[in-house]
C-alpha cells in the first residue's frame, strides 16, 4: 500500500489517544521511527520519500500530543517533546529504533537520544542543529517571515521555507506539493492547530537558550543530511555537527534547500 493511503492507527499513552502509522512491520531488524518538523502532521511526509524508505525498512510516523490526531497538549519544550516520543515508542512495544528527526523533528531526535540514548541505534538529522546553532533563536521570526511571503504569493508557506526561492526551487516544490494534495479527505490526519504551533515556537525559542552543546552525548552512528542553501536552519550547522559528533557522516546536497530530504 502506498503511504498516501495510509490511515492512522491509535495507541493509548499517558491515557492521551495517540495517533501513529506503522508501515511495513518487520521489514527491517528495527523500525525507523520518523519525527517530522515544525507545524506538520504526519500527512507533511512526502508519500513518494516514504514509498521508498518504505520498499526496505519498517517505518513508524507519530503525531505527538496536540498535533494532528493526537489528544492532548503540545508541550513547550523540546525535551519535553523527546520524552513523549519515547514513551509512545515505548508503548508500541520497541525498547531499540533507528530515529529521523526533520528540522525541529531532529531537535526533538537529539533530546531523545541525550535522554534515551539506549533506545536509539542509528541517528540521522535532517535539516536541523544542535541547540545553540546558528539561526535556531531567529526560527519564530524567519517562519512569520516566509509565511507572510507565502501569503502575497497566495502558495503553500512550505514553498518558501523548504525550497530554494528561485524557479528551480520553485519547480521541485510543486512535485512535493502535487503529492502531499493527492491524500483523500478519508485517509487524511486531523489539521494543525493554531495554539499547538504556537507552542511549538516557543518550545524551539526555550532549546535555544539554553546554551553550549558539545553533542557528545551522541555516540550512535549519526547521518547529517541537508541542502547546501537552508533558509531555515542554516546550513553551517549541519557542518557544525559533523564536527562534534565523532561516529557521524555529513550529506550536503546542492541547489537544495531545507527540504532536501524530498528533492
Amino acid at each position: 500500500m502506498s503511504y498516501i493511503n495510509k490511515r492512522n492507527e491509535y495507541i493509548n499513552v499517558n491515557g492521551l489517544k495517540i495517533a501513529y502509522r506503522e508501515i511495513n512491520k518487520g521489514k527491517s531488524e528495527r523500525p525507523l521511527v520518523m519525527l517530522v518538523h515544525l507545524a506538520a502532521t504526519m500527512d507533511n511526509w512526502d508519500p513518494k520519500f516514504i514509498d521508498l524508505v518504505a520498499e526496505k525498512h519498517h517505518i513508524i510516523l507519530l503525531d505527538l500530543p496536540g498535533v494532528g490526531g493526537s489528544a492532548g497538549k503540545v508541550a513547550t519544550t523540546i525535551p519535553g517533546m523527546a520524552q513523549q516520543a519515547i514513551d509512545i515508542i515505548k508503548e508500541l512495544g520497541y525498547s531499540k529504533i533507528n530515529l529521523l528527526g526533520l528540522s525541529m523533528g531532529g531537535m526533538i531526535a537529539q533530546e531523545v537520544t541525550r535522554l534515551a540514548g539506549d533506545l536509539v541505534d542509528k541517528l540521522i538529522l535532517v535539516g536541523t542543529g544542535p541547540r545553540d546553532g546558528e539561526g535556531i533563536e531567529t526560527v519564530t521570526i524567519t517562519t512569520f517571515k516566509f509565511m507572510l511571503k507565502a501569503g502575497l504569493n497566495r502558495v503553500d508557506p512550505k514553498r518558501f521555507i523548504f525550497y530554494n526561492h528561485d524557479e528551480k526551487g520553485k519547480i521541485e516544490a510543486n512535485k512535493v506539493l502535487d503529492r502531499l494534495a493527492s491524500r483523500s479527505k478519508e485517509n487524511a490526519d486531523e489539521e494543525m492547530k493554531v495554539p499547538g504551533f504556537l507552542r511549538q515556537l516557543k518550545a524551539i525559542k526555550r532549546w535555544s537558550t539554553v546554551g553550549y552543546d558539545d553533542l557528545k552525548f551522541i555516540t550512535q552512528p549519526t547521518l547529517i543530511v541537508n541542502g547546501d542553501k537552508d533558509l531555515m536552519v542554516p546550513t553551517v550547522n549541519s557542518y557544525n555537527m559533523h564536527q562534534k559528533i565523532e561516529n557521524s557522516k555529513l550529506i550536503i546536497y546542492p541547489n537544495a534547500a531545507h527540504g532536501s530530504l524530498f528533492q
